[in-house]
């Protein structure tokens, strides 16, 4: 019996995904544990934004499941669907704060449309969220007002308006100059461990790979699917996969004794 630190609160089962019926992706399936870090890599047009389409609902998959909580989301009525999609949260790319909401406004906007609560309380819960990123005194200014890292942390707070314990993220540091982005990455961790939250992160950001992934997948094109799946430090020195070691190292040289070895990654 899993302990409640081992349940899985994601699981990917034979998913194949795409667009008009054309997959992207075929039979990716993976899984993830209750207060882990889950990174999914890959170069661009390998299908990560699509498989994260899926995963938090946006994008029915082609064939398999998608699991959260143990629940398919995709089999199960418009209420449960909605209800397991209210325990999840997602903070894309480019932040999408509403720019003539300030960032009080921009958090309180999921307590708002999906709970009965006072806007006394969602005030004072959206407040709270965001004196957890480190944006407390700055409730009242617009996302124009703030730097490029600050507009990342307000996404953060608004994912975690409603209280969810799995978070997805859609590149975080993207864009954000190095120490920046490691202090997002110190800020993720930091939630991770506190608030005992599962990650799903979506990064190419080598270093936030290793500050971050308990769990790293690679998705690559040449095979439509998974191609290396481990631990970051694993793909690094124990694969003999070439675009894998490449990726890890920032090298396109493979050593040799290393191309020629026995003792590859799983390879999902």
């Amino acid at each position: 019996m899993m302990t409640q630190t081992q349940q899985l609160v994601l699981e990917a089962r034979n998913l194949s995904v795409g667009y008009d019926g054309q997959a992207i992706l075929h039979n990716v399936s993976f899984s993830v544990q209750a207060g882990k870090i889950l990174v999914i890599l890959g170069g661009s047009g390998c299908g990560k934004s699509t498989l994260l389409r899926s995963l938090i609902g946006l994008s029915e998959p082609i064939t398999g499941q998608v699991l959260l909580y143990g629940k398919d989301l995709f089999a199960c009525s418009a209420a449960q669907r909605e209800e397991l999609l209210s325990r999840i949260g997602v903070a894309f790319q480019n932040g999408a704060l509403f720019g003539s909401m300030t960032l009080l406004e921009n958090v309180m906007l999921p307590l708002e449309e999906l709970t009965r609560l006072p806007r006394e309380a969602c005030e004072m819960i959206a407040a709270m969220k965001l004196q957890l990123v480190g944006l407390d005194g700055f409730e009242y200014h617009s996302p124009s007002q703030l730097s490029g890292g600050m507009q990342k942390r307000a996404s953060l707070a608004r994912a975690m308006a409603l209280d969810p314990q799995l978070l997805f993220l859609d590149e975080p540091s993207a864009g954000l100059d190095p120490v920046t982005a490691a202090q997002l990455d110190d800020l993720i961790l930091q939630l991770a461990r506190t608030l005992k939250l599962t990650f799903v992160i979506v990064t190419h950001e080598l270093q936030s790979i290793y500050a971050l992934a308990d769990t790293a997948i690679m998705l690559d094109k040449s095979v439509a699917g998974i191609l290396a799946m481990g631990q970051p430090e694993q793909l690094k020195t124990r694969t003999d996969i070439p675009e894998v070691w490449q990726f890890f190292n920032r090298s396109i040289e493979m050593p040799k004794q290393i191309e020629n070895s026995q003792n590859p990654v799983n390879n999902g």
